[in-house]
């Protein structure tokens, strides 16, 4: 556990000494501002609980595509740069690497959460907010998020290029994201199978204000087995 903070420490403070990842998290703030402004209180005839939901709503779709950003350096800088030859030739382990690049980006993405609060406390201004449908909106964006870094992660890992890495994690959520529409012709059984693949489905019950095991599940087993991947992916080219 000490390496693996290590190194999400060195790379935490890589992602605070330069532009690009305050860039993107400046242009995400900017973007959910918008579409709060437009989509979410375009009038007073909603309820409190309804904005906060459409908030979340948006934002669960901005970190997703914020998350792919952020992860397309994890691996592939490392490669590009051919500094990975100093992380294979030291004592650490492949796992120890993926998780504390992914909980560095994971701390960063954490600043854009931290960005964003003032527009629940603008809902919770001229309405009535309960808190703990905030903690479960912002529960439901970490495991988006979570999911998303750790799918860019996987992406990251098979290229050099980061363009490219960011195209196939990109690639890789849209496809979680639009599975669903496979449903239009597949047959049962199949059809629920496909229905659970979509990852919107699972966070709708946290945008509303619920939390429930399955759905917590399904992120937790996107993330797991996309770090798995990419640490397999890790072995792999360390003995090639």
């Amino acid at each position: 556990m000490r390496n693996v903070m290590l190194i999400a420490r060195r790379e935490l403070a890589a992602y605070l000494r330069t532009m690009s990842g305050y860039v993107i998290i400046a242009v995400m703030l900017f973007i959910d501002g918008l579409l709060f402004n437009a989509f979410a209180v375009p009038g007073t005839a909603k309820k409190s609980s309804e904005v906060l939901a459409d908030f979340f709503t948006m934002t669960s779709g901005i970190t997703m595509v914020g998350a792919v950003f952020l992860s397309m350096r994890l691996i592939a800088e490392e490669r590009q740069t051919g500094t990975i030859s100093l992380l294979y030739s030291s004592p650490l382990h492949d796992v120890e690497i993926v998780l504390g690049k992914f909980l560095a980006a994971l701390g960063f993405l954490f600043v854009f959460f931290a960005s964003t609060l003032y527009m629940p406390a603008l809902v919770a201004a001229y309405g009535k907010v309960s808190l703990g449908h905030v903690f479960s909106g912002y529960f439901g964006l970490t495991l988006v998020g979570a999911a998303s870094l750790a799918i860019g992660a996987f992406g990251s890992s098979l290229t050099r290029s980061q363009v490219v890495a960011a195209v196939l994690s990109g690639v890789m959520c849209l496809a979680l994201t639009t599975c669903w529409l496979l449903t239009k012709v597949t047959d049962r059984p199949l059809t629920e199978i496909v229905t659970q693949l979509a990852w919107w489905g699972h966070f709708d019950a946290f945008r509303t204000g619920l939390v429930h095991v399955k759905h917590v599940t399904y992120f937790a087993l996107v993330t797991f087995l996309a770090l798995f991947a990419a640490t397999r992916v890790l072995e792999a080219r360390r003995w090639r």
